[in-house]
């Protein structure tokens, strides 16, 4: 096929035609924008689930382009405020240290953790994700923490564990769609892997607060 095809999935070139028939790359690039305006909140959940469905069964580079028709345009690999997204990223880290990747940062298809005594911490909570991701562990000592939100599945099976341990506390789903699969793989020894929510604001914490009924014994006055 003559021409480009856009992140928006519109066909660039003097001999571009609606008609043309999508193919899997057509479909992924979409898909991944849908992704990341959904991440901005230009998209609900409800209208993510539905335009991802119609992205995959889309036949034709103009049924593609409708779908991101009231979109901005963006680019995957360098789009705003969006860095570009790699297939491995590696970190590494030893004695005493601190990784974070926190608030926008892109996740990668695949992530290589190779630190000792060294602690990480992956915020997926405003993270860019486009993707399944798979987290290659070779850590000693510390901690590894993952803090999720609904619809972000961790998934530690594959994960060796020497004279470590494993506390998975995952955000309530609530019927939330999955949006990132995180599976880990290779060693933790001696150290800890926690999966987590983010932790609650006073000011949340004062709203739940408010919200719990009163259980306790009224004792009537004389």
């Amino acid at each position: 096929m003559s021409g480009e095809i856009s992140l928006t999935g519109k066909r660039s070139g003097s001999g571009s035609s609606p008609e043309l028939r999508a193919s899997h790359a057509d479909r992924d690039r979409v898909v991944d924008v849908l992704r990341i305006a959904a991440g901005d909140g230009l998209l609900t959940a409800d209208e993510l689930d539905e335009r991802l469905e119609a992205a995959l069964s889309a036949r034709t580079v103009g049924a593609l382009a409708e779908l991101t028709a009231d979109l901005p345009a963006v680019s995957v690999s360098t789009g705003t405020a969006v860095a570009e997204i790699k297939d491995v990223l590696r970190i590494n880290g030893v004695h005493g240290g601190a990784v974070k990747r926190v608030g926008r940062w892109a996740v990668p298809r695949r992530l290589e953790l190779a630190t000792a005594w060294c602690e990480v911490t992956l915020d997926f909570t405003q993270a860019v994700i486009t993707q399944a991701l798979q987290i290659d562990m070779n850590m000693a000592g510390k901690k590894l923490t993952l803090i999720t939100k609904p619809g972000i599945v961790v998934d530690a099976g594959a994960l060796s564990l020497v004279h470590s341990k494993i506390k998975s506390r995952q955000a309530p789903d609530h019927g939330t769609p999955i949006t990132l699969r995180v599976e880990l793989v290779g060693t933790m020894a001696h150290g800890r892997v926690a999966v987590r929510p983010p932790r609650r604001t006073f000011g949340q914490w004062l709203l739940r607060r408010a919200h719990v009924p009163f259980c306790g014994r009224l004792t009537p006055s004389l």
